[in-house]
């Protein structure tokens, strides 16, 4: 069972690492066979609520398959070792899919035409995406998308809670790896129509999703986070009473 577990892991990582590469392009209009700007296939009233069903499937299945009382009753159904990895997994499905399905809606509302602009604005695109993804290391990013819990499973060790530690960006805002997020959403010197709903939507999304992982976060750890929260700020690096 430990092998079994281990594999399917990898696997769901795999996938994750597939569809998140194919997301970076995606979003950024860069080299991927399909973007978020390609050439749309549906008119617009079609096009924006195929969108919006897409983004609201990811959602929705992101929102609730992340709080402690589902995850109390998927893990009568699916192993403890393989809950996040399934996690991981079902979010990496549907990110493709709105990679697969999307709509683009073409309509220019900014086009930046100076080099240096353009670049500068590429520039925190990738800076977006680093700060994602170097977060997701200073929480344990094995841990974040089930690798860890595999790993143990197949050694026959019990699983333990991370610690968290509260170091590098997350000593200046709670949630870097959502502020990446956003930079990245929002950096581009064009700005489509579509790329516009994607980003109120998910920027929208992100604020809910902080919401719930808060109140989550204070039912179970009151004390800790409650002055975590009162000292460092939400996403910007202003105010907060770090010391």
């Amino acid at each position: 069972m430990g092998i079994l577990a281990a594999v399917y892991g990898l696997s769901c990582y795999a996938v994750f690492l597939a569809s998140f590469l194919y997301a970076i392009g995606f979003i950024g209009d860069l080299v991927v066979p399909k973007t978020i700007d390609s050439v749309p296939s549906a008119d617009m009233p079609e096009a924006l609520v195929i969108d919006l069903v897409l983004l609201g499937l990811f959602a929705v299945q992101h929102s609730v398959m992340a709080r402690q009382g589902f995850k109390a009753v998927w893990t009568r159904v699916v192993p403890p070792a393989v809950e996040r990895s399934t996690f991981v997994l079902i979010s990496s499905l549907l990110l493709g899919l709105i990679c697969w399905k999307w709509q683009a809606i073409p309509t220019v509302v900014w086009d930046v035409p100076s080099p240096v602009f353009r670049s500068l604005l590429l520039a925190m695109f990738a800076l977006g995406w680093f700060i994602v993804l170097f977060s997701t290391f200073l929480i344990n990013h094995f841990d974040l998308f089930g690798l860890r819990q595999v790993y143990l499973r197949l050694r026959g060790l019990e699983y333990t809670p991370l610690t968290f530690t509260e170091r590098a960006l997350y000593r200046f805002v709670r949630h870097p790896i959502y502020l990446g997020f956003i930079i990245a959403f929002w950096a581009t010197p064009h700005m489509s129509l579509g790329h516009l709903v994607f980003a109120i939507a998910t920027t929208g999304y992100i604020f809910v999703g902080i919401f719930l992982e808060e109140r989550d976060l204070m039912k179970y750890h009151a004390v800790e986070y409650g002055a975590y929260r009162a000292r460092v700020p939400m996403l910007l690096p202003i105010g907060g009473k770090r010391g």
